[in-house]
């Protein structure tokens, strides 16, 4: 969103892309999308790929009534919403909302070896649970994107704990995750310095 938007005007769905507009104009480009992965621990590979699937997908979905696509793919915030698939876990409402009984029903439905976290055995049923018939694109947007989350987030027992998932949702586990990766570079830089 631009400067003069507050995070509070936004919702749930927005502040969880906001953190890849890099620039905070509101409008993601692949390069924003692709320094946001890389801020979160993906490899070049991952990050390069998820740039060009993310904005060539979420790009022709949400731009503004009337406006020709861009070949620079931008994806525009305020029209996220229209960038939802199918197959998914339904904890964002149409218009990009945080649905709090479609995220506990996840962990209620799901979560069978423990109440506040995901197995991956558990997080496969779940996707399974949600898939659509004949929806092969959101099945696989769906299944991207909880296994990226699982394989960067899951404890030392192969957890996913429910804050975790939670903090996805609104956005702020990009931040934390940003912020983590930072500090443990530069803690391990200037150990090399010692």
């Amino acid at each position: 969103m631009s400067s003069s938007s507050s995070d509070d005007e936004m919702t749930a769905l927005q502040k969880h892309v906001a953190f890849f507009d890099r620039n905070k104009d509101g409008i993601i480009y692949p390069s924003e999308t692709y320094q946001g992965f890389r801020a979160i621990g993906c490899g070049v590979a991952l990050s390069a790929a998820s740039a060009l699937l993310i904005n060539g997908f979420l790009a022709p979905k949400t731009k503004p009534p009337g406006k020709l696509l861009s070949p620079s793919l931008p994806i525009y915030i305020k029209n996220i919403h229209k960038g939802k698939h199918g197959s998914d876990s339904g904890v964002y409402d149409a218009e990009g909302r945080f649905v709090s009984s479609k995220f506990e029903e996840i962990f209620q439905k799901h979560a069978h070896s423990n109440p506040n976290a995901l197995t991956a055995n558990e997080l496969m049923e779940m996707l399974k649970a949600n898939r659509v018939p004949k929806d092969r694109n959101g099945a696989f947007a769906s299944w991207t994107e909880w296994k990226i989350l699982y394989s960067l987030c899951k404890d030392k027992d192969g957890l996913l704990h429910k804050d975790t998932v939670r903090a996805v949702y609104d956005g702020s586990l990009f931040l934390q995750m940003e912020k983590e990766r930072a500090s443990s570079s530069s803690s391990s830089s200037s150990g090399k310095k010692a």
